[in-house]
């Protein structure tokens, strides 16, 4: 393991450049980066699944100045977008949300008033998503996919794209914005896809077989050992040598 982490540890060095999200290298960080909004950026992490290039497309075509516009401007500005699991109905009803959020605090401080307890993210998530299906009666499967329901230790869900929200707000780096301060980069949960998760069973990091929340914990303190004020450093390398299929030299 400690050949292992030298080779991850200049990995994630070799990664944090701008250079590693472009046109050619397509992620939702893309868009985020040039907003550096907390609230555009939640947009762009929970949309962040399918085909890299078709997330960037799309959210790139949204008018994300309609998350100061009156509902109907919001209805009428977004009446012919769509994606995958979301209708029109669907991204309408988030920003109407989430301009109801705007108006009333910021997410850093209601994902607080959970984190803070324990630092547990996982309490901060379950505030959090509970305050924004609070602010809003309206429901649909392509609404329930992107919010998703409060977290608890037993979810089988690996809330892969709340958890890369976090490490987008918390972390600091050439990828990572570190918009907010409050919360401590040592309690970030790896935000595990497939990719990862493949990357991380193949190099001997996690043992778990199943892909749920059980699998995100057990790699997450794996990589505490490697690094324990900053685990989720290593999740960005994990996911492009996954991505890129190229980790014959880590084995």
């Amino acid at each position: 393991m400690k050949e292992l982490k030298k080779l991850l540890d200049a990995e994630v060095l070799k990664r944090d450049t701008l250079t590693e999200i472009s046109d050619d290298k397509p992620d939702p960080m893309l868009v985020a980066r040039m907003q550096k909004d907390e609230i555009i950026s939640l947009v762009c992490a929970l949309f962040a699944y399918g085909n890299a290039k078709l997330i960037v497309k799309f959210l790139s075509s949204l008018d994300f100045s309609l998350l100061d516009a009156s509902d109907k401007e919001i209805k009428d500005g977004l009446k012919n977008h769509y994606y995958r699991f979301q209708n029109a109905d669907d991204i309408s009803e988030l920003f109407i949300t989430l301009k109801r959020v705007k108006n009333e605090s910021s997410l850093e401080d209601i994902f607080l008033e959970g984190y803070k307890k324990e630092n547990c993210v996982l309490d901060g998530l379950a505030v959090l998503i509970s305050k924004l299906w609070s602010l809003n009666n309206y429901t649909s499967r392509g609404y329930k996919f992107l919010l998703g329901q409060a977290p608890t230790f037993k979810s089988s869900s690996t809330y892969k794209r709340w958890n890369m929200y976090l490490r987008w707000m918390v972390r600091k780096d050439s990828i990572d914005m570190g918009l907010w301060s409050g919360v401590n980069k040592s309690d970030l949960l790896m935000p595990l896809d497939t990719h990862t998760f493949a990357v991380s069973r193949s190099l001997g990091l996690l043992t778990r077989k199943t892909y749920d929340l059980k699998a995100v914990i057990e790699l997450t303190k794996k990589l505490s050992t490697f690094d324990s004020k900053d685990p989720i450093k290593y999740d960005f390398a994990l996911y492009r040598l996954g991505q890129e299929k190229n980790i014959a030299n880590f084995k």
